[in-house]
């Protein structure tokens, strides 16, 4: 296809132009395509490996918890034991989640 004729009609040039500008415009959207489909396939990547930390965190805090109320219970018995750690827990639990709402009020300093 030359670039620039004398020869060419006018409907035939504005036609070409057309015709390149989709071209053009397809080949824009098949690129963005492509990198939308990297970053979220790096995205997907990454959502995993902060699940399974996720996961693996939780179960040290579960194994934590356990081994505080194994260390415990020689010395106030395992009921009581039990009671102590589940209600500190319970307590930092309760306070946390208020900190937490206290940071979603309207105009509350961050």
């Amino acid at each position: 296809m030359p670039l620039l004729t004398g020869d060419e009609p006018l409907p035939a040039m504005v036609s070409r132009l057309v015709g390149e500008t989709r071209a053009l415009a397809g080949a824009e959207i098949a690129v963005y395509k492509a990198r939308f489909g990297i970053t979220l396939a790096a995205y997907k990547t990454a959502a995993i490996f902060f699940a399974v930390a996720g996961v693996l965190a939780l179960a040290a805090l579960i194994a934590l918890l356990v081994g505080l109320i194994m260390t415990l219970t020689p010395v106030v018995g395992p009921g009581l034991a039990t009671l102590i750690v589940v209600g500190v827990v319970l307590i930092l639990a309760v306070i946390l989640g208020l900190v937490g709402k206290s940071k979603l009020t309207p105009g509350a300093p961050s």
